[in-house]
Order: structure tokens, then C-alpha cells, then sequence
């Protein structure tokens, strides 16, 4: 009994052209997320911008109304500080947001690779095995593979993607 398996040549192929289409995909959600969290943060500026005016007003009112010159200013760097404070916890929460799909989406890539890397070295294996049987049974390698030729010709995979391969 062997270890070796045999795949379908168009399967695997059309899978790989499916995973060629979905990474970029989950990509484009990634920017999509990251967008969003801009935008949130976009909104809660305003919001802060538009409570510190808000409260600029009150205490204009304020002091011209009754003369509470000290109560208006600290009414006011209370409501700024809150409103920088809920800035910074949106700011804070769409960060957090974004780096967890990013971690996700970067766990997934690793795993369409791997299961990439696997295909290729199955296919690599039951090539070599094909061109064992037909040097054994006096065939010409040609014959066998149809003049296919590695299109790797012998480069480094480690160097290619950056990863190390496992065989």
C-alpha cells in the first residue's frame, strides 16, 4: 500500500482558479471594513466638533445670563473631554474591528496557500511517479507528459513566496 493519491488534473486546476478568485475578494471586504471604520470615525469627529460647539454656546448663554463664567468653563472642558473620550473608544473600536477581520483574512490566505502547496507537491509526486513507470517501461518522457515542462524549472519555492515549503 502507497501513500501516494491521485487527483484529477482539471479538478485541482479549477480549483485554484477558484481560490485565485476568492482571495481577492476577501480582500476587497477587508478594504470595505477598513473604509467603514474611517467612516465612523469621520462621524464621531463631527459629533465631538459639533458638542463642542454646542457647548461653546451654552456657555456664551451662560455667562452673559448669569454670570457662572466658572461653571460654563468646566461644563465645557467636561463635554470636550467626553466627546474626545467617545472619539477615541470609536476610533479605538473600529481598529480592533479591522485588525481581527485582517488576522482572519490573513489566517485564510495561509491556508489557501498551504492547501495550494499541497496540491502542487501531490501533482509534483504523481509526476515523478509517471516519469519513473514510463523510464522503466523504456517510454520516452515526452510521450508520458505530452513535451509538459516544470515551469518552475528547478526555482527555489521558499524564495518565490517567502514561506517554506513542506514536502
Amino acid at each position: 500500500m502507497t501513500n501516494n493519491v491521485v487527483i484529477d488534473q482539471a479538478a485541482a486546476l479549477g480549483l485554484i482558479d477558484e481560490l485565485r478568485v476568492a482571495v481577492p475578494e476577501e480582500v476587497r471586504a477587508a478594504k470595505r471594513i477598513n473604509s467603514e471604520g474611517e467612516r465612523i470615525i469621520e462621524k464621531a469627529q463631527e459629533e465631538a466638533e459639533r458638542i463642542v460647539a454646542r457647548a461653546q454656546e451654552q456657555a456664551a448663554f451662560l455667562i452673559d445670563e448669569r454670570g457662572l463664567t466658572q461653571q460654563a468653563e468646566a461644563d465645557s472642558r467636561r463635554i470636550v473631554a467626553e466627546a474626545e473620550a467617545d472619539a477615541e473608544e470609536v476610533r479605538r473600536g473600529a481598529d480592533e474591528y479591522a485588525v481581527g477581520v485582517l488576522v482572519g483574512l490573513e489566517g485564510d490566505v495561509v491556508k489557501t496557500l498551504q492547501s495550494i502547496k499541497k496540491g502542487i507537491a501531490m501533482l509534483d509526486e504523481r509526476r515523478a511517479e509517471l516519469r519513473e513507470a514510463g523510464a522503466e517501461d523504456g517510454r520516452p518522457e515526452e510521450a508520458e507528459f505530452g513535451g509538459y515542462e516544470d515551469e518552475r524549472h528547478g526555482q527555489d519555492e521558499e524564495e518565490e513566496s517567502g514561506l517554506p515549503v513542506q514536502r
